[in-house]
């Protein structure tokens, strides 16, 4: 069995029932990425939060954006379907990436909806939860986790 192999089996495994593939943690989605050049991450964030927080640093023929909802506002984006697929196609391991891992849990689901077999969540997010103090990027998340990304 293959590192991708291994790693989606135990992705599937995570997220019985919800509607979606399954679930990968930050580590994982990177491993994937590195490993198989088709494996597209989808960031569902904004515009504003990828211009200002910073996006994962991979390959960008692997890295998609297509909002889940809009900014200003927040109001759920009426052409995600057809962005999406503009940045991965139905038969690809499509990794979902949103702040905390909420949205992308909801755009994983819509995802398979729309027939993309293999839709992942990326638990914890970029950013991860909050911490004791309301601070991002200490408790879980891709940059807690110490993968590579760039800066606003």
């Amino acid at each position: 069995m293959s590192t991708t192999e291994a790693i989606l089996a135990g992705a599937r495994q995570r997220a019985p029932d919800q509607g979606y593939a399954g679930a990968v943690t930050p580590q994982e989605a990177f491993a994937l990425v590195q490993a198989d050049p088709k494996v597209k991450l989808v960031d569902v964030r904004t515009n504003a939060e990828r211009d200002w927080i910073g996006r994962p640093a991979i390959p960008a023929a692997q890295h998609g954006a297509v909002q889940w909802s809009l900014y200003p506002g927040g109001a759920p984006n009426p052409d995600f379907a057809q962005q999406l697929q503009g940045a991965a196609d139905k038969d690809d391991v499509v990794l979902f990436l949103c702040r905390s891992g909420v949205r992308s849990r909801h755009a994983a689901r819509v995802a398979t909806q729309l027939g993309y077999a293999n839709a992942f969540d990326i638990l914890e997010g970029f950013e991860g939860d909050r911490d004791a103090d309301g601070h991002r990027k200490t408790v879980g998340g891709w940059c807690k986790a110490g993968l590579p990304w760039v800066g606003a």
